[in-house]
């Protein structure tokens, strides 16, 4: 089984899990939620249970994350594990995720068509509610057609909390 590496980050919007593995980030929590958030969104359950504290093995993730709060980062260039999770499908729509500008939003058929899907609209909303790496892999970004602020997992509030944040960098 892959060793899996815990950390908290302190942040404007609350503390925040972190889950690494050796290929990179798995998993970024809500504010305050426990690592036990986790298992909603990861396969491997055990690999939760059993994640160390490294320090070392965290620090370039912690430290990006702290930046992006405190306004120094608008691009992350950390690897993503999807650590076994997520269909293709999913993992796709992840990956489009990250190539939102920061500052920027788009709404989910935008995203649909950007990923070759244009009538799985739905299925995109599925899968940028099931993305592990909050922050990171930017759903925040993604509105409604209408401009609406849609869900968010980390909560309504942090999602306008990080909208707010770019716009003002």
């Amino acid at each position: 089984m892959a060793q899996l590496y815990h950390d908290v980050v302190d942040t404007s919007v609350g503390q925040l899990q972190l889950l690494v593995s050796n290929k990179g980030l798995v998993f970024v929590g809500s504010p305050n939620a426990a690592l036990s958030e986790a298992k909603s969104y990861l396969n491997n359950v055990d690999a939760v249970d059993q994640a160390i504290t490294d320090d070392q093995k965290t620090l370039k993730y912690r430290q990006q994350i702290s930046d992006y709060f405190e306004g120094k980062r608008h691009d992350f260039d950390l690897p993503i594990d999807h650590f076994g999770t997520g269909t293709r499908l999913q993992q796709a729509v992840w990956d489009a995720l990250v190539l939102i500008p920061y500052g920027m939003t788009c709404d989910y058929t935008t995203i649909a068509a950007n990923i070759g899907q244009p009538s799985a609209i739905r299925a995109v909303a599925t899968a940028i509610a099931k993305n592990p790496v909050l922050i990171v892999t930017p759903c925040h970004r993604v509105l409604r057609k209408d401009g609406g602020l849609g869900g968010y997992r980390g909560g309504l509030t942090m999602k306008r909390q990080l909208l707010a944040l770019e716009r003002t960098a």
